[in-house]
């Protein structure tokens, strides 16, 4: 099936916007038309997407009638507060949450970097990949503001053969032993994404979230025996990477004011991904054929930031403009559940007579 020719040329939805607000777009094809019956509301919504950055927007997002705009907020109201950003690759969170991860931290997170694979597949060589995505994951949390980065180093591309137990055993230990509040990382159930690694990523952080706090208090014993506490996991943010498939979205971030930290954190990536130092490479092309580009700049350093900002973030500046910010990411958020003991102890006080 043409999954781009299944919904039409345009749609309008209904989201909530602190109050109400309309989306309306046109599809990225030209020439489709919809063939929906007139009694049929589209479900899932086609999605602008550059032609800068062709992969790192979903074909169709589903917006949920809750959706939330999260924006910079005063102070450093998460004072105290620890996040987790989980990546199967070193490119995985620079690209698609960075600015999140950012604006958290400067709200007051203590933020970690966790890196699974050992990116063997992204480099001149095997060995040089391992070594030389080491090296950006650290410098990528660097730029992001984390406190550490931590790498589990296994086989890239390869993750589905390592025992799940084993990888969700890990993520509850550093879990428990950094005391983390909020995890951010690959949607668990990112429709149509080709790579095993972030599917095998995303399943593992969910159910260790999970196993690590009240709701699997009595996994791996031994760990609280030893000093560690549950972990009282929250929030997650959910992202996508599925360029064939769709997401769910109920929360879009302003990373307006955090966006030169997320093209830092993507330069930081020399190894893999569309950033690095693809913008040097460019303007040196260029300079052999004699010719020049003036957004790259005089130097290396102003050239593979200009590259990253113009080109790669595109994706994210063409999202933030549909809510009205220079740029913005999106994610499925799952947040804390209701205190049930306190409706319980609410309706007591309220409803309790004398016996």
């Amino acid at each position: 099936m043409n999954r781009r020719r299944f919904l039409g040329s345009s749609a309008a939805g209904g989201a909530a916007l602190g109050g109400a607000a309309a989306l309306a777009w046109t599809s990225r094809a030209e020439g489709q038309t919809a063939n929906l019956p007139p009694r049929f509301a589209p479900s899932a919504y086609t999605v602008p997407r550059s032609p800068n950055s062709p992969y790192l927007t979903p074909d169709y997002y589903t917006f949920t009638d809750n959706l939330v705009i999260e924006r910079n907020q005063p102070g450093r109201p998460h004072e105290g507060k620890v996040l987790a950003a989980i990546q199967a690759h070193s490119d995985d969170i620079t690209l698609f949450a960075a600015g999140t991860v950012a604006k958290l931290i400067a709200e007051g997170y203590t933020g970690y970097l966790i890196r699974l694979s050992n990116d063997e597949k992204a480099g001149k060589t095997v060995g040089y990949g391992v070594v030389q995505n080491e090296i950006d994951n650290r410098e990528a949390a660097k730029a992001l503001g984390c406190k550490k980065a931590f790498s589990f180093y296994y086989r890239n591309h390869r993750m589905d053969d390592c025992a799940m137990v084993e990888i969700r055993q890990r993520l509850i230990f550093l879990f428990r032993l950094l005391q983390v509040n909020t995890v951010i990382a690959m949607d668990p159930y990112d429709h149509y994404d080709e790579n095993p690694d972030h599917l095998v990523m995303g399943k593992a952080v969910e159910t260790a979230a999970w196993m690590a706090g009240v709701g699997g208090g009595r996994e791996y014993p031994e760990q609280l025996k030893a000093g560690l506490k549950p972990a009282e996991i929250r929030e997650r943010y959910y992202h996508s990477r599925a360029p064939q498939g769709h997401n769910l979205v109920n929360r879009v971030v302003d990373i307006g004011s955090y966006i030169d930290q997320k093209v830092r954190a993507n330069v930081a990536n020399k190894g893999k991904g569309p950033a690095g130092d693809n913008g040097a490479h460019l303007r040196r092309t260029l300079a052999a054929q004699g010719r020049k580009l003036p957004l790259l700049g005089d130097d290396d350093a102003t050239a593979n930031f200009q590259y990253v900002k113009h080109f790669i973030m595109d994706d994210f500046r063409t999202i933030g403009q549909l809510f009205g910010m220079e740029y913005a990411e999106t994610f499925r958020y799952i947040g804390p559940e209701p205190d049930f003991s306190a409706t319980v102890r609410r309706y007591v006080d309220e409803h309790a007579v004398s016996a």
